[in-house]
């Protein structure tokens, strides 16, 4: 059960869902769930697989569960101490009405899904983002409408490498399909692709409730100029889609470090995709200091 649990557990985060595991840590006197039992559930339907053993003592360690799939934002933990005896006693013990009689330790922990990025045109900038992508071991995604810029030879480490035209590509795509990525990169080559990615994606989008947040629905970032972004979007105003929509958008994307060549851009774009995978802002500092 335990092996079949775990590898549940992975393909969820290979679908980009956000789990929590249970496993029962410890274990006192009479108790239904064994040392190393373990179960895990996932966000956005609270479906769940395995048992740490039944009875009440599931019930709360469900319902804490999905207490902490809707409040985490980030890899979080904790340890949950129970009496199975609603008269038990005893430093962070949580008394449970139960007749067993024992006690049992249980660790939670929520793990959040790598960020897959979606790299949409494979030029310099797309190559160099790969490069970065490749040492921080996170999984991309390759497009291009030309082959010898979206190739398995120039993107060995890839996930997918797409070929097409973008109609074709929009026309296999939908709301829940792009959730398999956290970031789409619009980098073509040239503009009039990138505008007609980024209206087809905004389309795909507009009036389905979900926040570009990389959780409920990609974060999407255009790589350009001041004046770029407001040709775009006036086009996409033109075609029915919100300002706020709009606002959501990354323009231009990286960090603001100075940053020129295509390396460059790469780490400036790594980094501020790390920074809201990992809840972080830039300014936030990594230590306490002390007063």
């Amino acid at each position: 059960m335990t092996a079949q649990v775990l590898t549940w557990a992975l393909n969820q985060l290979q679908e980009r869902r956000k789990v929590v595991l249970a496993t029962v840590l410890t274990t006192s006197g009479s108790v239904p769930g064994k040392t190393g039992a373990r179960l895990a559930m996932r966000a956005d339907d609270g479906q769940w697989k395995g048992t740490v053993g039944g009875a009440g003592l599931e019930h709360r360690v469900l319902e804490r569960c999905r207490g902490l799939l809707q409040s985490a934002k980030k890899p979080e933990a904790e340890l949950l101490t129970y009496g199975l005896n609603k008269g038990a006693k005893g430093y962070e013990v949580t008394p449970l009405d139960s007749l067993c009689g024992g006690r049992v330790t249980i660790a939670l922990e929520v793990m959040i899904p790598m960020p897959h990025v979606f790299i949409m045109g494979g030029g310099h900038c797309g190559e160099a983002i790969a490069g970065l992508l490749d040492q921080v071991a996170w999984p991309y995604s390759v497009h291009d409408t030309r082959e010898e810029f979206s190739s398995q030879q120039l993107y060995p480490h890839a996930a997918q490498c797409i070929t097409s035209t973008v109609a074709d590509l929009m026309e296999s795509e939908n709301e829940n399909t792009l959730k398999r990525f956290s970031d789409i990169l619009l980098l073509g080559h040239d503009w009039a692709e990138d505008q007609e990615r980024l209206l087809s994606l905004l389309s795909i989008f507009n009036g389905a409730g979900r926040e570009l947040d990389g959780e409920q629905a990609p974060r999407i970032g255009v790589i350009g100029s001041r004046s770029k972004w407001q040709s775009f979007e006036q086009e996409a105003l033109s075609a029915g889609i919100p300002q706020d929509l709009l606002d959501q958008v990354i323009c231009p994307i990286g960090m603001n470090i100075g940053a020129e060549s295509p390396e460059e851009i790469a780490v400036a774009v790594v980094a501020q995709i790390l920074s809201a995978h990992k809840g972080v802002g830039p300014d936030q500092p990594t230590w306490r200091q002390s007063s």
